[in-house]
């Protein structure tokens, strides 16, 4: 298996090399993420009617379409606009896209040559440039093939550990001052705990580019496919040399902040407005039925 992947490797990248070594070189891919997110409703005391309209927001959250520029060494990474055709539009009941990550995500650049990763974020109406090193992928190759398109795919896992996801809860929340002094002693323990994740890559030595679609890389070719926990990418188109070619550049917008210091200020920005939404309740006798998010 080893010897055919040298030789295949050896061949792609003859093939490959022109394309490589002329300075305009450029691809673009268009890639499909999904996220799957389990909610129990059961104890929420909201309606099924306004359950439905959730649920279809939340679709509109977790399903995107990606737009993915790469050149030889750099990339950007950035999510397709699309009309809200939710009910009531970008109303929802409350819900927003800032509830479920943070806010909306602008362009993600990153550099596998100098290993910098820089994105725009907005969050509270204020814009930020969240910028760190490149998240480092040990990848285990293994002997599995499968075509994705017109492309011979192979196979690729890396063990990741990252901090256990805040649990999503519709409903009225803890209401007592013990009750949420538990809650929140909960939500302290969960902030320190972590999960072992096996990532799961597709690549294709088609096109000798070690990149991919977001932060994933360090591949001998371009990555087509991930699996990650909940989340699915997919890429579903790919144009190599387009005829209108882009600026593929770090961008500049925002306060520029690590990623360990904006994922923080989400944290407590998040709780805090979830603190206000339910002094704003109990102040106006508990409303009636209203939908809660919890982190």
């Amino acid at each position: 298996m080893k010897k055919i992947l040298f030789k295949i490797s050896t061949l792609v990248l003859l093939l490959f090399s022109f394309l490589l070594k002329a300075q305009d070189f450029q691809g673009k891919a268009t890639y499909f993420s999904k996220t799957t997110m389990d909610i129990d409703f059961s104890k929420s005391g909201i309606p099924a009617d306004r359950i439905q309209m959730i649920k279809e927001r939340m679709k509109n959250n977790l399903e995107k379409t990606y737009e993915f520029t790469f050149d030889k060494t750099a990339s950007i990474y950035k999510q397709e606009e699309k009309i809200d055709q939710s009910p009531n539009g970008g109303g929802g009941g409350g819900m927003r896209m800032m509830m479920f990550g943070g806010g909306a995500s602008g362009k993600y650049y990153k550099n596998i040559q100098t290993k910098v990763a820089a994105q725009e974020n907005e969050f509270s109406g204020k814009f930020f440039l969240v910028k760190d090193s490149l998240t480092t992928y040990d990848w285990k190759m293994v002997q599995e093939t499968k075509m994705i398109g017109n492309y011979l795919c192979f196979k690729a896992t890396a063990v990741v550990e990252r901090p256990v996801k805040r649990e999503f809860q519709f409903g009225r929340g803890p209401q007592s001052d013990s009750d949420r002094k538990e809650a929140d002693k909960k939500e302290e323990e969960q902030k320190n705990m972590k999960e072992i994740i096996t990532v799961t890559a597709w690549y294709t030595l088609d096109i000798p580019v070690s990149n991919g679609p977001g932060d994933y890389w360090g591949l001998p070719g371009l990555i087509l496919e991930i699996s990650d926990d909940n989340t699915q990418i997919l890429c579903t188109k790919i144009v190599i040399n387009p005829k209108d070619k882009v600026e593929i550049s770090e961008p500049s917008k925002g306060k520029v902040v690590s990623q360990k210091a904006y994922d923080e200020m989400v944290v407590e920005k998040t709780k805090e407005m979830r603190e206000r939404m339910q002094n704003e309740r109990q102040k106006s006798d508990g409303g009636g039925g209203s939908g809660r998010m919890r982190h």
